[in-house]
């Protein structure tokens, strides 16, 4: 297939999931007394962390990349008037999630992680982390329902309900799971937007499924 540059761009989201898992995985090297089960992923790259600089050398291409992928996911399901109104809808919020997510945790970082939420800055941390959970469940159940309907993109249903399972198995999971096992329910959280990210970046490289609408669309141009 004749690929447009910004298919190729699609790359960038398998860029940030090999970038983020390379963070959460090694920075713990760079905290000592860090205990992955129990301690969120956010501690590691809270001001006061040991593991701050290291968490920033290997998380920025994920920082860039996850953005950087999903707005052109964004643009070109739009301009190319891929599957329905109601896809293209839950694209969108999933999009708007990754630039909360990217500007209001740069902006409110955690101050000292593993402690109670104290400060203001702490405050609006977690109020970023509320609408990143909102946008998150909003715009994977659209695209659920958009994915499964006709015209729709039914593997990417399929992709988006595994994200949905994995962000309530990770929400449910630390506030049931012991104090000691926190960190492990707490990253099935963290990998479904990121990996969910990677699979729209993949789709994107690939040039995305195209509906009988959008291709007598493109016939009429």
């Amino acid at each position: 297939m004749n690929r447009k540059w910004i298919n190729r761009i699609g790359i960038t989201g398998l860029l940030a999931l090999a970038s983020y898992t390379a963070a959460v995985l090694f920075s713990p090297m760079a905290y000592p007394g860090y205990n992955w089960m129990e301690q969120a992923v956010s501690d590691l790259s809270a001001q006061t962390a040991p593991s701050k600089t290291l968490w920033n050398q290997l998380a920025a291409i994920y920082n860039i990349c996850s953005v950087v992928c999903v707005t052109c996911v964004s643009v070109y399901v739009a301009d190319e008037k891929i599957s329905s109104k109601l896809f293209r809808l839950g694209i969108h919020l999933f999009t708007l999630m990754n630039w909360v997510s990217g500007v209001g945790y740069t902006m409110f970082p955690l101050t000292d992680g593993g402690k109670e939420i104290a400060s203001q800055q702490e405050s609006m941390h977690v109020i970023v982390t509320v609408l990143v959970v909102v946008l998150s469940i909003a715009s994977l159940i659209i695209l659920i329902t958009a994915g499964y309907r006709k015209d729709g993109i039914r593997n990417i249903g399929i992709w988006a309900s595994v994200a949905l399972v994995m962000m309530f198995a990770g929400s449910l999971g630390t506030a049931i799971v012991p104090a000691q096992y926190f960190g492990i329910a707490e990253r099935f959280s963290t990998f479904a937007a990121v990996g969910f990210n990677a699979v729209l970046g993949w789709y994107l490289f690939m040039g995305f499924p195209k509906s009988k609408a959008s291709l007598q669309t493109q016939g009429e141009r």
